[in-house]
């Protein structure tokens, strides 16, 4: 049991980022948008989005890939022909900083400056057998 675990650790690769001066909202849109694809397809994707969160997701696929090309020094040719995908991909509320806008007689207006925190999982996709297609 231990072994299997250790195992199916070392294919995964997980990156994360904190903080991100985005509202979550906004960045599941685009998160969304890559879940479960192979990693290149992903960050062309990134690449060409006009999204502003595209810009640091595509750094942070690129930071997960350097992890798992790191776990796996003999498997750089899963990456060539495409068998690492997104496996997993969250998006999670950070903390809101919260500041004060002058508004209309005299009252104050509540501005929140929203963040969030992502977190990017790698992993080799299963070999699909022939049984499973029929």
């Amino acid at each position: 049991m231990a072994e299997r675990l250790k195992e199916a650790r070392r294919n995964t690769a997980i990156t994360k980022l904190n903080d991100v001066p985005t509202s979550p909202r906004k960045m599941r849109l685009v998160a969304d948008t890559i879940r479960g694809e192979e990693v290149n397809h992903a960050l062309d994707l990134l690449k060409f989005s006009k999204k502003a969160p595209s810009i640091r997701l595509e750094k942070l696929i690129r930071s997960a890939i350097a992890n798992w090309e790191a776990k796996n020094p003999d498997r750089s040719k899963e990456l060539d022909n495409g068998n690492v995908i997104v496996k997993t991909i969250m998006v999670n509320e950070g903390r809101t900083i919260k500041r004060i806008r002058p508004m209309p007689q005299g009252r104050a207006g509540r501005i929140r400056k929203r963040s969030n925190h992502v977190t990017v999982i790698l992993d080799v996709k299963k070999p699909t057998t022939v049984e499973d297609n029929q």
